[in-house]
């Protein structure tokens, strides 16, 4: 069922507005602020995550616990798709970049470093840096809305990739620096496994020499961040040059993405070799 999920996904997430309507975090986000400015939780960050987090994923545990006798778990199939559809990451990351990508494109070096920081919530010190850091953006997007999402779905199920969002929306959106930092080490762990494989792809759909001497000395380090490594990664395999403004810089996006896109279709044929063969 995990590959049906995850086919279904794509296809709801790309031709309708399911997404946008379900991705509604305000009250969770409200809750988040609440506990950690309580005067009895605000200095224990571990209760607050586990009330946020562990509390609502096992609830979802439980659900379809409760869900999978009946109907031969048929009736557990629409929990999946809204999880797994809600897990995948906020916000249009192509449509975000669509206005950069205009203003590099015309050379204007201040209309993208408006719009990268108005969209993206890049900013950089020169032209080159900013384009690097939107490549970076890219990447890092890219990984942690669609291919972590995926990954622990297909793993671990919908209570797995529903801890990994929430987590992420916990650090992202916390006021709390404790909080941040407990999050933070909790998503690394969660980030670990799919990243390298992630980087691992990549050798295989893009310049397999150049990933290799990447990863030699970093596959199995603990302190390298998932987004240091995916960038690394990815911008070996894909040949990136030195970043020019104009349509060059453009092409640099364009080639980023094409990688994304191999490695997509890559993971959906290994899961559904996966799916055949158990």
């Amino acid at each position: 069922m995990s590959f049906v999920v995850l086919l279904l996904a794509i296809l709801v997430e790309k031709f309708s507005g399911v997404r946008q309507r379900l991705q509604r975090d305000g009250g969770w986000l409200r809750e988040l602020h609440k506990l950690e400015a309580s005067a009895g939780l605000g200095n224990k960050p571990w209760w607050v995550l586990f009330i946020l987090i562990a509390l609502p994923a096992a609830i979802l545990g439980l659900l379809l616990v409760v869900l999978h006798p009946v109907a031969y778990g048929l009736l557990a199939l629409p929990i999946h798709l809204l999880v797994v559809i809600y897990s995948l990451g906020r916000g249009d990351l192509l449509g975000g970049l669509g206005p950069f990508r205009d203003a590099w494109r015309r050379g204007d070096l201040q209309a993208a470093a408006h719009v990268a920081e108005r969209d993206l919530r890049v900013t950089a010190d020169s032209g080159e840096q900013l384009l690097e850091n939107v490549q970076r953006h890219l990447l890092w997007q890219a990984y942690q809305s669609f291919f972590a999402v995926i990954f622990w779905y297909f793993l671990l199920g919908p209570v797995a990739v529903l801890s990994y969002r929430l987590l992420a929306l916990a650090q992202e959106h916390s006021q709390n620096p404790a909080l941040v930092e407990r999050a933070g080490q909790l998503r690394h762990a969660f980030d670990w496994l799919p990243v390298r494989l992630l980087a691992a792809s990549f050798a295989l759909v893009g310049n397999f020499a150049a990933v290799s001497r990447v990863m030699l000395h970093e596959l199995l380090s603990w302190d390298i961040s998932a987004a240091q490594l995916i960038d690394k990664a990815g911008c070996a395999a894909a040949e990136i040059p030195v970043p020019q403004l104009g349509p060059e810089g453009v092409s640099s996006l364009d080639t980023l993405w094409a990688l994304l896109l191999r490695a997509a279709v890559l993971w959906y044929a290994c899961f559904a070799v996966w799916a055949l063969l158990l």
